[in-house]
């Protein structure tokens, strides 16, 4: 009898796990990329800027005398909706980049120029390039604009008029909340709720994500400042 009450209690305990929602996603289809405990899943390219865990947290610290470093997730993305917090020392500037690669031989890509003439764009081995969204909290506020890393530079940024409250919405000392979307040629970006770059742009469609931590040179103010990200989901699309 007792036998049988066991195997009873556990058929209807594996209903009940077959029956729930996967714990690898949200509700909301969102799933984590930092396990909150350590780097698992994410490599370092570029330079040798410090990247560590602490409380949960993913901290970027600047180093003198080394390139632009980058934590890449190793895997690739096309098609998705990406939000993070994260918390800038005001001396710092710094990236989520986004479609990214970087190749271990030279890379050339074709584009039209503004002219409309064609152009190439060569990209060293071993660059990490691609769509950035820019996190800026010096006086030009252009936190959230789209910036194409070691190809064209600024394509979408938060000049005028028509961006004065995204520019407004970064909080310095504090943490701010981003939310990215990407679907094809479209890439748009928010900022604490607030509307900021819509690009539409098709030279890349997939690529890594990854945590920027720029490079300071040998600036004593800027050496061992640091950027935090957590809260880093998401959610792919078709």
């Amino acid at each position: 009898m007792k036998r049988d009450l066991s195997r009873l209690f556990l058929f209807c305990a594996a209903l009940l796990i077959a029956a729930a929602p996967a714990m690898a996603a949200d509700d909301d289809g969102f799933v984590d990329l930092f396990n909150g405990k350590n780097l698992e899943g994410w490599e370092q390219h570029g330079g040798k800027a410090e990247y560590t865990v602490e409380d949960g947290v993913i901290v970027g610290t600047s180093v003198p005398n080394t390139s632009n470093s980058f934590l890449c997730t190793n895997k690739l993305y096309t098609n998705f909706i990406l939000e993070v917090d994260y918390r800038v020392d005001d001396l710092l500037n710094s990236g989520i980049q986004i479609r990214s690669n970087v190749y271990g031989t030279p890379k050339t890509y074709v584009t039209v120029g503004d002219d409309g003439k064609i152009k190439e764009i060569k990209v060293a081995a071993d660059r990490v390039h691609g769509y950035q969204v820019e996190i800026d909290p010096s006086d030009r506020a252009w936190s959230a604009g789209i910036y194409d890393e070691g190809r064209r530079g600024w394509l979408n940024n938060l000049e005028g008029d028509k961006y004065k409250e995204a520019r407004a919405a970064f909080k310095h000392n504090d943490w701010n909340h981003y939310r990215i979307e990407a679907k094809g040629d479209s890439i748009k970006t928010w900022i604490n709720g607030v509307p900021a770059a819509d690009l539409t742009d098709d030279m890349t469609h997939t690529g890594f994500i990854a945590l920027q931590v720029h490079s300071v040179g040998n600036d004593e103010k800027k050496v061992g400042k640091q950027i935090r990200w957590k809260n880093i989901r998401i959610k792919v699309l078709k």
